[in-house]
């Protein structure tokens, strides 16, 4: 079988995909989505010392992640292995690596090498830390960079000690990043006509993320604290309690805060001192959370949104994960998207985030099994049967 382009958006782009786990496949299933011929790379069963970090081959999260590609084996420890690389990416426009940084250039996938091969590719690396630096030849993971991008240090109740958010979002903001410049030095090569190297840590991303908490720090000297459900500086926004379980409400601004108080039965509050303005009710959290707490609490969280949407105050409820795809609205949206997979059937997967109104993403092709389109994709390289066949025998492939 050839390449089924789940789009036409990226189809004339291939990219060559090296990264393991989380960050590099999060960035790789973004131009895999829209099309790209992503051709994955994995050694031979049994060459990795890391084989299966990414967990089952046919558990949930691996087939997430590596949906819309093609798969072959190749062995990049020997040197044959690296001349097969080498001319594979000859005709190749994006290799994505998550190695240790100095991996990339004892397997000769560094850029420099690359360029050499091939002056129009785009190198991404994704690491823990950057590619240089005092922490260089550390090993990073999601939750050592929540740490220490300070997340961890904004997250949860007050009081209660550093939280990690509930999911992995160093590693995917790493990769969407990766996706991002990835995109960008695509579209500065149609002017220059040349390559260069994309490079994105989860560090980085995870300070990224921080925004504006970051930026009280380093506009004002703010630390930031732990405030738990509320908004670090907007209020009324927060989770409150109604009388059968928990809503969101946001209404932080002065038109908010006046259609809130009266829709949930508590125009007097507007006349209260202490919360007169944003500042005043940022600062006075607790009276102002246990006044509209004790007000929600006489209705169901059903009844406060519906009651709340009518006001024009933004609000909704707190899923578990199977009410999130019970939600008419995350239905309509098609957050969920089916594909089928040879062993497992129709499965159901995350859908693509963004949106094209002429050429979107689909669901392809699931998840390929280990090597499965080794022998086309080197048929396509030029490889006769033959070599093909001493490739396997010699353990290349």
């Amino acid at each position: 079988m050839t390449h089924i382009p789940a789009s036409t958006a990226l189809s004339r782009f291939r990219v060559l995909d090296l990264s393991r786990v989380r960050a590099g496949p999060t960035c790789v299933k973004q131009l895999a989505d829209f099309g790209a011929d992503v051709i994955k790379i994995e050694s031979p069963p049994s060459v990795d010392a890391n084989e299966g970090m990414g967990g089952p081959r046919e558990g949930p999260d691996f087939q997430n992640l590596h949906r819309n590609k093609r798969a072959m084996t190749l062995n990049l420890k020997l040197p044959e292995g690296r001349e097969v690389f080498a001319r594979l990416a000859k005709n190749a426009d994006v290799v994505v690596e998550n190695y240790r940084p100095d991996v990339k250039y004892r397997l000769g996938v560094d850029y420099e090498s690359l360029k050499a091969i091939n002056p129009r590719i785009i190198l991404a690396s994704i690491s823990g830390f950057g590619q240089d630096g005092p922490y260089v030849a550390r090993p990073g993971f999601d939750q050592i960079a929540q740490g220490m991008s300070g997340l961890m240090s904004v997250t949860g109740r007050p009081g209660e000690g550093p939280m990690r958010t509930g999911a992995a979002i160093a590693d995917v903001s790493a990769g969407l990043y990766a996706a991002l410049g990835i995109l960008t030095a695509l579209l500065e090569r149609e002017a220059s006509g040349q390559g260069q190297w994309v490079q994105s840590s989860l560090l980085m991303a995870g300070i990224a993320l921080l925004d504006f908490q970051a930026a009280r720090y380093l506009m004002d000297g703010e630390v930031p604290p732990q405030v738990g459900n509320d908004h670090p500086t907007s209020m009324p926004t927060s989770a409150y309690t109604t009388s059968d379980g928990y809503i969101n409400i946001g209404a932080s601004g002065g038109a908010m805060w006046k259609r809130l108080c009266p829709a949930v039965g508590r125009a007097d509050l507007l006349e209260r001192a202490e919360f007169e303005n944003g500042a005043d009710r940022a600062k006075n959290r607790k009276a102002l959370n246990a006044e509209l707490n004790a007000a929600l609490s006489a209705r169901t969280s059903e009844e406060w949104i519906a009651i709340l949407n009518a006001a024009g105050v933004p609000c909704g409820p707190i899923y578990s994960m199977d009410q999130v795809f019970a939600d008419p609205q995350v239905q309509h949206i098609h957050a969920a998207a089916k594909v089928k997979h040879p062993a497992l059937g129709e499965i159901r997967l995350v859908n693509q985030a963004v949106g094209l109104s002429r050429t979107p993403a689909t669901m392809a092709s699931a998840t390929p099994e280990i090597g499965q389109h080794t022998d086309e994709i080197l048929a396509e390289a030029g490889y006769s049967g033959a070599e093909i066949a001493n490739l396997r025998n010699g353990q290349v492939i």
